[in-house]
């Protein structure tokens, strides 16, 4: 059951709903996507600094933003990969949560503007994101302490591709204290029980995200590969620690679900919050819909478990 406090919302958008994706061009859909987020946003949390940067990549350069809470701790850095379908989504439609988390778990937040598809379709922003925590990782005392934890953290297709990022680089030793992973998107099959049950009228059209898989994945037609799929993964021992989040009534919540079962499978600690009565993207309602916040304490309270356990 739905939230009380957001059934307003959601009756409001079932009223007027969004055009599928394939009759907008992109101009339109992006610019869509920001009026929403600015119309959700409310007023920005307060924060030390914000500070625009360019991540310099061997063969490209992304645009990053670093936020510095008002109580900065400078024991983790969180490297931030914003949703949005793998099409939509930048610096700016994630601003107001970035700066959320940041003032809530006192830590400093990079969060990463990836190339999208179509555009650069699959596997571009997972080499991206790759890349960048490699950058990251040798050169932390750039961005905060030389001695911070890194945390890879994402919502929705930025929570696909923090996994995937942390899965291939399992091996290599970048400092990863966890990976954090909101309502993540874990391929384009889509026929859980929660896809049947919550799958059209809940924040997340299912038809509109097996469009955006399209575009995503181009001429790509293995579904099986697990950087595509992170569900197919044979092996995931070593990864990073996990604190993976759901929401009640999101049609991706058995897949969330799922994913911490596979890492629990590997040995890989990890701790599976459900946000009850919520829908996908909740944490971004949180201005308007204040009750959407209440998992953002535990959820700080076990990002800093792991950054001991990682210091110590």
């Amino acid at each position: 059951m739905v939230h009380p406090a957001l059934e307003p919302f959601i009756r409001a958008v079932r009223e007027t709903p969004t055009q599928h994706p394939s009759s907008q061009t992109l101009v339109d859909r992006r610019a869509d996507y920001r009026h929403l987020s600015d119309a959700v946003m409310g007023v920005a949390e307060p924060v030390e600094s914000v500070l625009d940067l360019r991540l310099e990549l061997p063969d490209r350069t992304l645009n990053a933003r670093l936020y510095v809470p008002l109580n900065d701790e400078s024991k983790a850095l969180v490297v931030y990969f914003h949703g949005g379908g793998f099409v939509v989504g930048d610096l700016e439609t994630h601003d107001g949560l970035c700066r959320r988390l940041s003032a809530d778990t006192r830590m400093r937040f990079l969060s990463v503007e990836y190339r999208l598809a179509p555009e650069h379709p699959f596997p571009a922003s997972i080499n991206d994101a790759v890349d960048v925590l490699r950058l990251v990782a040798g050169r932390v005392g750039d961005f905060d302490d030389p001695s911070a934890k890194l945390i890879v953290m994402g919502d929705s297709a930025g929570a696909t591709i923090a996994t995937v990022a942390c899965a291939l680089t399992r091996r290599e030793d970048l400092g990863i204290a966890a990976q954090v992973v909101i309502c993540p998107t874990l391929g384009p099959e889509l026929f859980t029980d929660s896809v049947h049950e919550f799958g059209e009228g809940h924040m997340l059209d299912i038809d509109h995200l097996r469009y955006d898989y399209g575009l995503y994945l181009g001429e790509w037609s293995d579904h099986t590969d697990p950087r595509v799929s992170p569900l197919m993964f044979a092996d995931l021992a070593g990864a990073p620690a996990a604190i993976v989040v759901v929401a009640q009534c999101d049609p991706l919540r058995d897949e969330g679900v799922a994913y911490a079962g596979l890492l629990e499978h590997f040995a890989v600690p990890v701790e599976l919050l459900e946000a009850e009565g919520m829908v996908h993207g909740f944490l971004r309602l949180g201005q308007v819909v204040p009750e959407a916040l209440e998992v953002v304490d535990d959820l700080a309270a076990h990002m800093h478990r792991y950054v001991e356990h990682a210091s110590s």
